[in-house]
């Protein structure tokens, strides 16, 4: 998927929103705005955005990733959180993995035999 990630040229594409969708467009802004202003909420940016990353590495968002660890960083976060950050999303992928697994003996019935 990064062979298609042009961080300057795809932003150009945003276009197509504006011209086809934009209450839709509009709407979402203002609720993307919301959810990462800086002050207002319980949970502090920095944390919000490490979240963010967090699900952005989960999810395999190379937009999320690029905008998410800049703007942590912008909100205090060290590489140290970071890193934390990316272990917590490998865990539960592997946590999902597992836990999910175990769907595979109870619906082959072979756990029954």
């Amino acid at each position: 998927m990064s062979d298609y990630f042009d961080r300057v040229e795809d932003k150009k594409y945003t276009s197509v929103y504006k011209k086809e969708t934009p209450d839709i467009l509009a709407a979402f802004a203002a609720f993307d705005n919301a959810v990462f202003q800086e002050e207002g909420r319980e949970i502090p940016l920095k944390y919000r955005e490490l979240i963010a990353l967090a699900v952005g590495i989960t999810t395999q968002c190379v937009y999320c990733i690029d905008a998410h660890s800049q703007n942590a960083v912008k909100a205090g976060a060290s590489e140290g959180e970071l890193a934390e950050a990316a272990w917590v999303a490998t865990a539960i992928r592997a946590g999902g993995g597992y836990a999910h697994g175990r769907l595979a003996f109870k619906l082959s019935g072979a756990h029954e035999h």
